[in-house]
């Protein structure tokens, strides 16, 4: 059922829907940098980190009292390279809790931690700068909640123009959520970044697993209002959200008659959407004339009327709220009830638009190239082309709606292997310069390439003949392909074409009859 608001113009819901509760965390859980396993005081297995990254090295933290996964990390030091990817297996269509954990633990001998950009799938994913809390010797967490698009998951870091040493990484995960978990999400052209995941009670420790199944953080919240000790379960499998029933031991509350408000958020947050769940219990001994109806309001902007509370526990959410600032949230109690309001525990997370990808057939045959090719830069991993500051090393791709691989420059990189068969699928690509490499191998078909311009090989190790399909691309321009050992004919369909700058010296060829 959902319940629409006029003033919002989106729809608030309110009556949850079953999930069915994992009795595990479904996922990965790494510890990266790490060469063995780590058990944790919850039971939860942290795994190393080198089956699902190739770049990056690797080091300790020697501070006694640090949780098994903050005692080492990974680092990449390679200040050319663009950026430095995980590949993660998942299941395409379904949701997943991505959290990158980091702790500087002066590893590069400085006393303040680097700055550098997180990217997921292409997109942009926000800035990690954990100055602020390594100044107060506290770990820094970031989490997104995404729709996995295909059967893997990058997650990459890149320098950026605040970077002054090395990315690095101490954990990572991600988690399989269930179906209803965050619902009503465009996922194809969102993810959701969490800004605030809170237990608003006295409680000094975080909520997580075992308590909520999918290791969700459930921050403790402290003000100056009073704390009720909850006398009644809740049930968390009849919430979309499926929150900890720890996270209702305990609400803030105010005296009969009186507004209960809570400052959430200590800092301003963008103006942006964003996904806000509030979650309430009456806190009394369950009984049917045990309940508390009062308004909601978010920064003095109406959230919900006339909420009707009882131990059993509710929930409303808002998908699409837009907000700005510190956040407040005002709970007024109707004038005949005699008891205060109650609030349990709140979530806020930031609708991140999605970056288009780039198109799936060019990023299929640039997965070929990896297989097919050693010594590659290190940063040929994850999309191609997204974010365009972080594009692969030797690529560059056309803007707009559908984002195509426009150009290859990968001279003298001292790469070998062969060129992929499919490579003519790379339609859109205008130049493709392989030149002074250890490539080997035919060269291959590439009838498809109409938009091909300029193609470099020389200075390689290709074998057989020519492709007769060369000189039937209608705008080359340029054909270098000097210095291999290349055998056979020139196809006719090459020498009858004086508009190609051809360069075919240093092979056994012969020009084949007219």
């Amino acid at each position: 059922m959902w319940i629409c608001i006029s003033f919002f113009l989106q729809c608030i819901i309110i009556i949850p829907l079953s999930v069915n509760a994992f009795p595990d965390p479904k996922g990965l859980l790494l510890n990266c940098g790490s060469t063995t396993e780590v058990v944790e005081e919850n039971g939860l297995k942290y795994v190393p980190d080198h089956d699902y990254v190739s770049v990056g090295n690797i080091t300790t933290i020697q501070k006694p009292g640090l949780m098994p996964r903050l005692t080492s990390l990974r680092y990449f030091n390679d200040t050319v390279t663009r950026k430095f990817c995980y590949t993660l297996p998942v299941i395409k269509g379904h949701k997943f809790l991505v959290r990158t954990t980091y702790y500087y633990g002066g590893f590069d001998g400085g006393k303040e931690p680097p700055v550098f950009d997180q990217i997921i799938d292409g997109t942009l994913w926000g800035i990690v700068n954990t100055t602020e809390d390594y100044a107060n010797d506290l770990t820094s967490y970031y989490e997104i909640v995404v729709m996995a698009p295909s059967n893997s998951l990058s997650i990459c870091l890149a320098r950026n123009g605040h970077t002054v040493s090395y990315p690095f990484i101490s954990a990572l995960e991600v988690l399989l959520l269930s179906n209803s978990v965050y619902n009503f999400t465009a996922f194809s052209t969102y993810a959701l970044t969490t800004i605030a995941r809170t237990s608003f009670g006295p409680g000094p420790d975080i909520i997580s697993y075992p308590d909520d199944p999918f290791n969700r953080y459930w921050q403790p919240f402290f003000d100056k209002n009073v704390v009720e000790e909850s006398h009644t379960n809740v049930t968390p499998s009849e919430f979309w959200n499926s929150p900890p029933a720890k996270a209702f031991q305990s609400a803030l509350t105010s005296s009969r008659g009186s507004t209960l408000a809570v400052r959430w958020t200590q800092y301003n947050l963008p103006t942006a959407h964003y996904y806000v769940a509030l979650y309430f219990q009456d806190t009394r001994t369950a009984s049917p004339d045990h309940w508390r109806i009062f308004n909601v309001s978010i920064n003095n902007e109406p959230f919900y009327d006339d909420l009707n509370v009882t131990t059993r526990g509710v929930a409303v959410y808002n998908t699409e709220m837009p907000l700005q600032g510190k956040i407040e949230i005002s709970l007024t109690p109707r004038k005949d009830m005699s008891v205060g309001p109650v609030i349990s525990a709140g979530e806020i997370l930031r609708l991140l638009p999605i970056n288009r990808r780039t198109l799936l057939g060019d990023v299929m045959v640039m997965e070929e190239f990896v297989k097919s090719l050693d010594n590659l830069p290190p940063d040929w991993i994850g999309d191609p082309c997204l974010p365009k500051a972080q594009s692969w090393t030797g690529v560059t791709c056309t803007g707009g709606e559908e984002v195509r691989i426009l150009t290859l420059n990968l001279t003298s990189y001292g790469i070998s292997g062969t060129l992929p068969k499919d490579i003519a699928k790379l339609s859109a690509v205008s130049s493709m310069w392989f030149a002074d490499n250890k490539i080997s191998g035919p060269i291959p078909d590439m009838t498809s390439m109409d938009s091909l311009e300029s193609l470099h090989l020389e200075d390689n190790q290709f074998e057989g003949s020519i492709p007769q399909s060369l000189g039937q691309l209608p705008k080359l321009q340029e054909l270098f392909i000097q210095n291999n050992q290349l055998s056979g004919t020139i196809p006719n369909s090459l020498t009858r074409r004086n508009d190609i700058n051809m360069q075919t010296s240093g092979n056994r060829l012969i020009t084949e009859a007219m």
